[in-house]
């Protein structure tokens, strides 16, 4: 075959330092619009941005090529600069670590409907909770405290 052929799309999911609820309503259409463009300037392709207060989903699609915890750091570093610069918020990090589900191209739809519709639920669940729920899905083992 001369060519090669991907679809690789992730549904990523990261959060503010300690959970803190700190990404205002005021500025959170900024920085999802600055993800974006983090993403299409690392290569990769956004397809879907959102989140609440505490956390950010991200639909993207990347290449081959593109190691993902390089990616996730790189996006998370330069989006962590954006804040302190633009937004003047000096103490702004993102938690320590991410969660990565790969996605097939059938279901790009539904996660998409999923990451803008984030406010909806979080009306009901925490972010916690909500994690929890996308782990045991995907079939990841994981440890308690390691969702805090």
């Amino acid at each position: 075959m001369p060519g090669t052929f991907t679809s690789l799309h992730y549904h990523l999911v990261f959060s503010t330092k300690n959970r803190e609820r700190c990404i205002s309503r005021e500025w959170m259409a900024r920085l999802h619009e600055y993800l974006g463009g983090t993403v299409h300037g690392l290569g990769g392709i956004p397809e879907g941005i959102g989140g609440v207060a505490d956390h950010v989903h991200l639909l993207v699609g990347l290449k081959a090529t593109h190691c993902l915890s390089d990616f996730m750091r790189d996006l998370k570093r330069a989006s962590s600069i954006w804040v302190h610069q633009e937004m003047g918020i000096r103490d702004f990090s993102w938690q320590e670590g991410y969660a990565a589900f790969s996605i097939s191209a059938t279901s790009r739809e539904p996660v998409l409907k999923y990451i803008a519709q984030q406010e909806d639920h979080h009306r009901t669940r925490s972010f916690r909770e909500e994690l929890a729920q996308m782990l045991v899905k995907a079939g990841v083992r994981f440890e308690d405290r390691f969702l805090d």
